[in-house]
């Protein structure tokens, strides 16, 4: 505990002068460096977390970034936020955080229910299933993966106040502005969640099998 501690206050103080930096600049290369930077970390973290999945790593940076990149370009296209540093990096960083935490999810559990249904997955491929055939019924039981974000997003202050919503009626904003500020956050974390899920269970369907349609022994290996 004291060293997580102390980790947490060395990482967030030199994070707070990178950033410091960082909203002094114009360029919005800036912005981008940042993001990508986000997005490999958290590629790296939900790959070890599934590590049975082959090219795990690869899956989830792909996934992370396809489902925030989306929603970050819905974003700046619409305008629902100025195109700066203080406003962009913060939003980034939730989505990539959230998206992050679902890709993991959805990577080990796909992994760990083929592993577990293997006769049933070999049995469609030798009828003739493709690979996306034979684990369609695996894939389809991913809704896990989004359950806490669904259920948190059913009781959206009802139990707690969310961190944007707090830090804006911290900050002196009112209530109203705070919400919806907060109803904007929230949709834009479903998406990227969403179309993370949706990639990383594509790709990962993929991996699992050889150019000949047969399950990677890989996957089957032991914790």
């Amino acid at each position: 505990m004291l060293y997580a501690i102390a980790r947490a206050f060395l990482q967030l103080s030199v994070v707070g002068f990178v950033l410091q930096f960082i909203f002094t600049q114009k360029n919005a290369l800036w912005i981008l460096l940042a993001y990508l930077f986000m997005v490999t970390v958290a590629g790296y973290t939900a790959g070890q977390r599934a590590k049975h999945v082959p090219r795990g790593r690869y899956i989830a940076f792909v996934s992370i970034l396809v489902g925030t990149a989306v929603t970050m370009l819905l974003i700046v296209a619409l305008k629902v936020f100025p195109f700066t540093p203080r406003y962009i990096i913060p939003v980034a960083g939730m989505l990539v955080g959230c998206a992050m935490t679902v890709t993991g999810v959805t990577m080990k559990k796909l992994q760990e229910d083929v592993k577990i249904q293997r006769n049933m997955v070999e049995t469609a491929l030798a009828l003739g299933a493709t690979p996306r055939e034979a684990t369609l019924q695996q894939v389809r039981s991913l809704g896990i993966a989004l359950a806490p974000v669904i259920d948190n997003a059913k009781t959206v202050g009802l139990i707690a106040l969310p961190g944007a919503m707090t830090g804006l009626i911290m900050g002196g904003a009112s209530p109203l502005e705070a919400i919806k500020l907060q109803i904007v956050v929230k949709n834009m974390v479903m998406a990227a969640n969403t179309v993370s899920s949706i990639v990383s269970s594509y790709l990962c369907c993929t991996s699992f099998f050889t150019k000949a349609f047969q399950l990677k022994e890989e996957v089957f290996a032991d914790e």
